[in-house]
């Protein structure tokens, strides 16, 4: 399919066009038949959405092909951080883009990753922390994450000794997993409680393999460990990434793509149960692109956040979409555009 005639299927009027967002997550890689580099981020960055600034979280981009398998990561901080640096110019126009990055180390390898996280942060000053999915299920079916992660990992000995090495430092982890798996970060959040931790994709609720079609039975369980979650007042959550195929609603699969108004029928529950026992001073609307652009365009999806958050206060709506990813991020002032 024409990922791109598919998209131009459907296009709306941008909401709130004057409201600053900052992006806390998207990502960046030169796939052969599916390249998102700079120009395709500031085609979706500048359809009309007023994104000031952006947030990198690492996809196992521009790996060093030499030296100690530890340090190859490295390679994604160097590339975005020159990335981030084009922005910054100005040449591009106003947008910060890159201005933290989310990397990727190996924290089973315990205390020793310490050498390589200071790399990272001596490589990089937009370098804010690591993330280490650890999405993974039993069934066949379902493809665990792409650092290829033991079961329960969150819990290992070895990986929570690297996990350590980040406090040391100040910088914050990003979590993404599948639904199962939320209590195992509650129990991480609990032995490191002052360590920023960052939710990723509302936990990833699946509904595929042995979950297709059972979004309704998941969700009361969903809910429970999502409220445990958010008792732990280091945890943040980004809300978004949920209509990947792995969660089932299938709408890559449409003969047009969906609107603004139904990908909020479809999801819209999952955004106001976060928001309501996180707080929205916890809460950030997040892209995932390009993973998401498989469902719908980057316009239509930030239209379905307004639409979300139309029902809640002023200053929420501020941390939703901009000062929550700042603050937890670190990013600075970016706001007036």
């Amino acid at each position: 399919m024409n990922r791109d005639a598919w998209l131009s299927q459907h296009v709306e009027e941008i909401l709130e066009p004057e409201r600053p967002i900052c992006d806390p997550h998207h990502h960046l890689w030169d796939h052969p038949d599916n390249p998102y580099l700079l120009p395709q981020l500031l085609g979706d960055t500048q359809s009309g959405h007023n994104i000031v600034s952006t947030v990198f979280v690492e996809c196992g981009s521009m790996y060093r092909q030499q030296g100690d398998v530890a340090a190859k990561p490295l390679g994604e901080t160097e590339f975005v951080n020159g990335v981030g640096a084009m922005m910054s110019s100005g040449y591009y126009g106003p947008m910060q883009g890159c201005a933290g990055i989310v990397g990727f180390a190996d924290l089973l390898r315990g205390e020793a990753i310490g050498s390589v996280l200071d790399e990272h942060m001596r490589l990089s000053p937009r370098f804010r922390g690591v993330r280490h999915a650890c999405a993974f299920d039993a069934s066949e079916d379902i493809r665990k994450s792409h650092v290829d992660p033991p079961e329960h990992l969150y819990l290992r000995d070895d990986f929570r000794a690297g996990f350590g090495e980040l406090g040391k430092r100040g910088l914050s982890f990003d979590a993404w997993m599948f639904h199962p798996q939320i209590s195992e970060l509650t129990a991480l959040a609990k032995a490191f409680p002052d360590t920023s931790i960052i939710l990723d994709h509302f936990g990833g609720p699946l509904g595929i393999g042995p979950y297709a079609g059972k979004q309704d039975e998941i969700f009361p369980q969903w809910q429970k460990d999502i409220e445990a979650l958010a008792a732990c007042s280091n945890v943040s959550a980004k809300l978004g990434g949920i209509v990947m195929p792995i969660n089932g609603f299938g709408f890559h699969k449409l003969a047009r793509p969906p609107s603004s108004r139904d990908l909020v029928e479809a999801t819209g529950r999952y955004y106001q149960h976060s928001i309501a026992v996180f707080g929205a001073e916890r809460c950030m609307f997040e892209s995932n692109f390009p993973v998401d652009r498989q469902s719908c365009s980057y316009a239509v999806l930030w239209n379905a956040f307004k639409r979300i958050a139309s029902e809640y206060s002023a200053g929420q709506c501020d941390a939703l979409f901009h000062d929550t990813a700042h603050r937890v991020y670190r990013l600075g002032s970016t706001k007036s555009r």
